[in-house]
């Protein structure tokens, strides 16, 4: 099979190798899924470059947190899955190659639709669950406020609130993007201020002056500082990124006069809260909606293996030059 190889760390062109190995046998318990399609999220530009907190434990290995696929081989004792069913591997399989085996255990069932849409319900779905239901408790006709909301956690967490009545205040850096959040929707959407009391004065009159407890921050930097002048006295600010690439900065009378809580969000403390079951339960109501297009994401483009160095290039620029996710499609 072929598959990338991480190597190394810097520049993802030159540590990141195209290789052949041998096809994968499984043993029991295990199965192998030829992959149809895998997300590349920034967190695999941060490991290939190395970044700090980012450094993966041993190399060489193959990268990719998420996609699907079809099963081709089922180990001995494994009943769950037949050749030919569609299926999601777990967090971290190595889904940038055209097989992967993976303990079955490890694997959840996946619904017939758009494989590129698909691939990406495993983080991304998972992280705007826990974004919407683990910092504030939101009732119908509640307001929250998010930056970066062209980003594909930001448009699930659209569609996801819209179905539990909560209303949502989106902040865009770009006015063509305005128009297609609004058809996802999007309650509101305003245009980006680098002036934070102008950026709340435009919050306040999108949301008719409503209290905003939640603000979810996936920008960093000064951007950070702006969404604690947006929430109300006493909200929180969940920071779930850093698309800036700065620290976060809050100024002291935001967190002190306002009484701002700052948090953190990891996906892996969200999903240790709940129990396999209710994992499960979450993922199949997820991938069932991607798969009806009631939650769909942009994608900026599509590429096979042997163009990995031209998708990781695009995966890592920002703004207009990566309108939406890309995707390697492994057996293209």
């Amino acid at each position: 099979m072929r598959a990338l190889q991480q190597i190394g760390y810097g520049n993802p062109a030159d540590v990141v190798a195209l290789v052949t190995l041998p096809d994968p046998t499984p043993q029991a318990g295990e199965i192998v899924i030829r992959m149809e399609a895998a997300a590349i999220h920034l967190a695999d530009i941060k490991n290939f470059t190395g970044e700090r907190d980012f450094r993966v434990k041993a190399l060489p290995r193959i990268p990719g947190y998420e996609g699907i696929g079809r099963v081709t081989q089922v180990g001995a004792g494994v009943t769950q899955f037949k050749v030919g069913d569609r299926v999601f591997p777990w967090w971290g399989a190595g889904t940038f190659a055209e097989l992967v085996c993976t303990p079955a255990n490890k694997v959840m069932p996946a619904p017939e639709g758009d494989a590129v849409q698909l691939s990406l319900m495993l983080v991304n779905g998972m992280t705007s669950v826990i974004l919407l239901e683990d910092f504030a408790e939101l009732q119908p006709g509640d307001w929250l406020v998010q930056n970066g909301a062209n980003s594909n956690c930001a448009r699930y967490i659209i569609v996801l609130a819209r179905e539990r009545g909560v209303r949502t205040c989106n902040i865009v850096r770009r006015p063509e993007v305005v128009d297609d959040l609004k058809a996802l929707g999007a309650d509101a959407v305003i245009l980006d201020s680098d002036d934070p009391f102008e950026l709340a004065e435009r919050v306040r009159a999108a949301t008719h002056g409503a209290t905003l407890k939640l603000g979810l921050d996936m920008v960093a930097g000064a951007a950070s500082g702006r969404m604690a002048r947006c929430v109300s006295d006493g909200g929180i600010v969940v920071n779930y990124g850093f698309m800036s690439g700065q620290p976060s900065q809050i100024p002291f009378h935001d967190m002190f006069q306002k009484e701002i809580t700052f948090v953190g969000m990891s996906a892996g403390r969200g999903m240790a809260k709940r129990n396999m079951n209710e994992l499960r339960a979450i993922y199949t109501k997820l991938a069932a909606m991607i798969a009806k297009g009631d939650m769909r994401t942009a994608i900026a483009g599509t590429y096979p293996l042997d163009r990995a160095a031209d998708a990781f290039r695009h995966a890592a620029s920002t703004g207009a030059e990566r309108d939406g996710k890309v995707i390697l499609l492994p057996n293209a």
